[in-house]
């Protein structure tokens, strides 16, 4: 496996971005042009599989499907570790788990291990604050430890605390704040504003993806020129909750799209266990048809951002991604959602629009969670400014030209708390996925998938095909824990 350094990745892009990725932005002749704008759409659990024009789970996507026309789509994008903050980690800050030390959710457990997001990293948002840009953060964070007291939420208790305010000092250049660290009651949501303290938050009742809509829309309109300075270009990030648990909490038009829709017409992946009606298949019985609707519901306030860009005219202006920070297999394989490496969990929705840069198509490009940092800084012509430390490489010319050298893999991984050389580490390929676990006390156990020949995964072939064990695990899996120092590796 050929795995380039940024430096060379980044001297490529720049050759790229700089004749493609400026010049049509200039409003005026003869005035500089203007950097572009950023809209990253990011619901939570959303498997890669939820796309209407996939035509592979049966949901009702029509505003992306007609996004999808206009996009790069990526359909093996995956996440890296498929939970929630280590995810939004490596998101923000380019770095793999173990080098931002969010190597678990950040809850009350995880905080004394220190999992959170640290502020000595340099997120791609601090780069484009220096760089001038106004940003602007609705939605769901969950990059910061509980700290005691903890806040009283219905998401915290007693005895165990998921939600904590985010200070100013730990937004990374997020100026225009409106955002909850975790908090699941999808028809009352709360949120911390600018100027909020820890104690003081806005009550809201209206289905969550609709509202933070509604203030993407304020932002992005800039209504009485109270969100962002008008003279600046502008990142907007919009992390949606939903399609979340708990699923039940959607509206009820959303359902009614799927009226008279069994549970078996909706659930048609074969690893779910319908036959036996086991744990999984149950589950999936139950909230099948509700986390659809919560992603119809997505897709429509999706596309309200969207017809706000046009009518503001700032769409050719503005570079638009949807994606989510992991999966959610509901049922299939007997798993309650995600955190494991099956197809469902770790597969995520991409999709990138940049009128005129980005030619519309599908590209089986093996997208991982920490490219995506630097290649949307060379997209948007900011290449030179990411930090030596981001460990994902840039795909901007791939995007751009369909040119670049692409990986031949991605890597999965899950760590204990506190315990960050054990656990699952695995690789992905455009065929296998394989996987290491390793516990304490006990010898190593390898899962091997053949996803082409078994799209489902309901096979483990690892004792019948040793060879491609060994071959991933030496020209994949080695290469890439050394690369990104992680303490499984045991080569140096």
């Amino acid at each position: 496996m050929s795995l380039p350094t940024r430096r060379q990745f980044l001297k490529t892009s720049l050759a790229a971005g700089s004749a493609m990725v400026l010049p049509g932005l200039a409003r005026e002749a003869g005035k500089p042009a203007r950097r572009p704008n950023l809209v990253f759409v990011f619901p939570d659990q959303m498997r890669g599989q939820a796309l209407g024009f996939l035509k592979e789970d049966p949901v009702l996507t029509p505003h992306l499907d007609r996004f999808a026309r206009q996009s790069l789509v990526l359909p093996q994008a995956v996440s890296t570790y498929p939970v929630c903050s280590p995810c939004r980690a490596m998101l923000l800050t380019g770095k793999y788990p173990h080098a931002n030390k969010v190597l678990a959710n950040c809850n009350s457990k995880s905080a004394a291990y220190g999992y959170e997001l640290q502020e000595s990293d340099r997120c791609w948002s601090d780069v484009l604050k220096d760089q001038g840009y106004s940003l602007g953060y609705i939605g769901k964070w969950h990059l910061d430890s509980p700290r005691k007291p903890w806040v009283k939420s219905p998401n915290n208790s007693k005895k165990f605390a998921w939600n904590e305010w985010c200070p100013p000092h730990r937004r990374h250049g997020f100026d225009f704040w409106y955002a909850y660290g975790t908090y699941d009651n999808h028809f009352k949501p709360e949120y911390w504003t600018n100027d909020s303290l820890r104690d003081e938050r806005v009550v809201i009742h209206q289905w969550s993806p609709e509202h933070e809509a509604d203030m993407a829309i304020k932002y992005i309109r800039n209504e009485g020129g109270k969100y962002r300075d008008p003279d600046k270009s502008f990142a907007l990030v919009v992390a949606m909750n939903p399609p979340h648990m708990p699923y039940r909490l959607v509206p009820e038009k959303y359902l009614d799209r799927y009226r008279g829709k069994s549970p078996e017409d909706l659930i048609n992946r074969l690893n779910v266990n319908l036959e036996k009606n086991t744990r999984g298949a149950k589950l999936a019985r139950r909230q099948i048809k509700n986390y659809f609707a919560m992603i119809t519901g997505v897709d429509e306030q999706f596309g309200r951002i969207l017809a706000c860009l046009e009518k503001e005219g700032i769409e050719e202006d503005t570079l638009v991604v949807f994606t989510s920070d992991h999966g959610n297999c509901l049922g299939c394989h007997d798993q309650v959602s995600k955190n494991v490496h099956y197809e469902e969990s770790m597969r995520v929705p991409f999709l990138i629009r940049q009128p005129g840069k980005i030619e519309p198509r599908t590209d089986d490009l093996l997208l991982s969670t920490p490219d995506i940092y630097p290649t949307l800084l060379d997209l948007m012509g900011f290449g030179e400014h990411v930090p030596e430390s981001v460990q994902g490489v840039s795909h901007a010319p791939l995007f751009q030209a369909g040119k670049g050298e692409r990986p031949s893999s991605q890597l999965y991984l899950w760590a204990p708390h506190g315990r960050p050389a054990l656990g699952r580490r695995g690789v992905r390929t455009h065929r296998y996925t394989m996987v290491v676990t390793r516990k304490k006390g006990s010898a190593e156990t390898v899962v091997l998938h053949d996803n082409v020949e078994d799209p489902y995964q309901m096979k483990n072939i690892a004792g019948e095909r040793p060879e491609i064990v060994e071959h991933l695990t030496r020209t994949e899996l080695n290469p890439r824990l050394k690369k990104t120092c992680d303490p499984w590796d045991r080569s140096s």
